[in-house]
C-alpha cells in the first residue's frame, strides 16, 4: 500500500471516529513521522535544459564534461544528479 494512500486512510479515520492523529497512526502501524512527511523534491527543468542545450553543442561530450562546464558555470549539482538527467536524456 502507498503511502498516499495510508495518508488517506489516517485522516479518514480522523474525522470519521474523531480520532487524534497519534491514535489512528497507532491502530494503523504507520509512524507519524511518514504520516506527516512532505518530499523536497526540487525543479530540474533549468538544469535538464541546460544539460540539453551542452549535449546539442558538443556531440562528444560526456556527462562528466558537462558536470565540469556546469561547475563554471555556477551550477552546484553533484556528478551523481548531472549523470542521471544526463542518461534520461539518452
Amino acid at each position: 500500500m502507498t503511502l498516499a494512500r495510508l495518508r488517506e486512510w489516517v485522516r479518514d479515520l480522523q474525522v470519521r471516529y474523531g480520532a487524534s492523529e497519534r491514535q489512528v497512526c497507532f491502530a494503523l502501524r504507520v509512524s507519524r513521522s511518514s504520516f506527516r512527511y512532505r518530499s523536497v523534491a526540487t525543479d530540474d527543468s533549468a538544469l535538464r535544459l541546460r544539460i540539453r542545450e551542452i549535449t546539442e553543442t558538443r556531440v562528444h561530450y560526456g556527462y562528466r564534461r558537462v558536470h565540469v562546464m556546469l561547475r563554471r558555470e555556477g551550477w552546484r549539482d553533484n556528478h551523481k544528479r548531472i549523470y542521471r538527467l544526463y542518461s534520461e536524456q539518452g
